[in-house]
């Protein structure tokens, strides 16, 4: 790990960071706590339940604390691109979105917790991204570009929320990624970019011709010797099933030259996919928030958490391998897995991509590993 092989790219694609409500009021700068939602006002709320299930967090804490041991971990494989699902408001607004249950937002004092990770580019085609409105969405926005951070999938209109982004990694070779997201994920209509209003990329459905349309664009910002990934934000928030429009929508994607579907907004990790020699992952789980101390689905074990390191070849974008590191939230930090834990998902993901011809086995290194037939 850590030496670089001019043959291969390595991505780490995550799920969500949520890095609001709770972990905002463990941070160095905590913002304001109050709530909206019907049983909860006030976010240190969620600090006292996490406390609960696994003990005192001492905070404040450090801006690097809710990485844990994965931030050593990726500087260990020094993956070319970091790419993340954002689902938290960088913002001071109180314009809370009417009808939703949950407000994420985390103040722009606290910034330096996402710089930890050093991402390279931010999805924002997701249900929590206009949390705070049209204000919270233009602050996260320009807090993103002053920290020279890509932002995708969301934008002043609907050109500028469509736009794919293109980031420049070792060797001169580009990145090109497009965000969008669906209803099924809980997005609502009226927050799809228009001509003349910010929103996100919002999908009208799943059909071939949609498909066709959001990977031209795609491909039209995609020059000889790209990578070009699709980042959708889609499906329910629990269980295993990927639904037929779903697996249709990613294959047409590959079909049409997309290179990688990486796929988000269930609380854990769905199936995996080789399709063409192409990646599709229908969902990567979440990876930073502040839920450990919410009960309801035990039985998924939204606890346990990965970091997909994905190899694929330069120019064709065919993958090489998949490693996973499994990690651990407690105390609203990741930790490394028991060996009992990184059995358990090495088993339940292999049970599920089954049907997709792939299996999961844990490599010497103590990374889980893809191992599959093509289809």
């Amino acid at each position: 790990m850590g030496v670089r092989d001019e043959a291969v790219l390595t991505l780490l694609l995550c799920g969500d960071v949520m890095t609001g409500r709770g972990v905002d009021q463990i941070l160095p700068h905590a913002g304001d706590s109050r709530l909206w939602e019907a049983y909860v006002r006030d976010a240190r709320t969620y600090v006292d339940l996490a406390e609960e299930v696994n003990g005192p967090i001492p905070h404040p804490v450090g801006f690097d604390w809710p990485w844990g041991d994965a931030l050593p971990l990726i500087d260990a494989v020094a993956p070319d691109l970091r790419l993340i699902n954002l689902e938290t408001s960088i913002t001071r607004s109180d314009d809370v979105a009417n009808g939703k249950g949950v407000h994420y937002r985390m103040t722009p004092d606290n910034l330096p917790c996402l710089l930890a990770l050093r991402p390279d580019a931010c999805a924002l085609a997701n249900n929590h991204t206009l949390d705070f409105g049209h204000r919270g969405l233009t602050d996260t926005l320009d807090t993103l570009v002053g920290a020279r951070i890509v932002a995708v999938g969301a934008g002043r209109n609907a050109n500028e929320a469509a736009r794919p982004a293109a980031v420049t990694v070792a060797g001169g070779c580009r990145v090109v990624i497009s965000s969008f997201g669906t209803q099924s994920s809980g997005i609502p209509l009226a927050w799809a970019a228009a001509r003349d209003r910010a929103g996100v990329h919002l999908l009208p459905d799943l059909s071939v011709a949609t498909a066709d349309r959001v990977a031209g664009r795609l491909l039209h910002a995609k020059r000889p010797g790209d990578i070009a990934i699709a980042s959708i934000h889609w499906g329910s928030n629990w269980g295993y099933e990927v639904p037929a429009d779903e697996v249709g929508f990613a294959h047409r994607l590959i079909d049409c030259g997309v290179d990688l579907v990486h796929g988000h907004s269930s609380h854990h990790p769905r199936p995996i996919q080789v399709y063409r020699g192409k990646l599709i992952i229908y969902g990567c789980g979440d990876l930073v928030d502040d839920y450990e101390g919410i009960g309801g689905y035990e039985k998924y074990r939204d606890d346990l958490r990965m970091l997909y390191f994905a190899s694929v070849e330069p120019a064709t974008g065919r993958l090489i391998r998949l490693r996973m590191a499994p990690m651990q939230a407690r105390q609203m930090r990741l930790r490394h897995t028991s060996a009992e834990d990184t059995e358990h998902l090495r088993s339940v993901l292999s049970g599920v991509c089954q049907r997709f011809g792939s299996r999961v086995e844990l490599g010497p290194d103590g990374m889980l590993r893809l191992a599959t037939v093509d289809r």
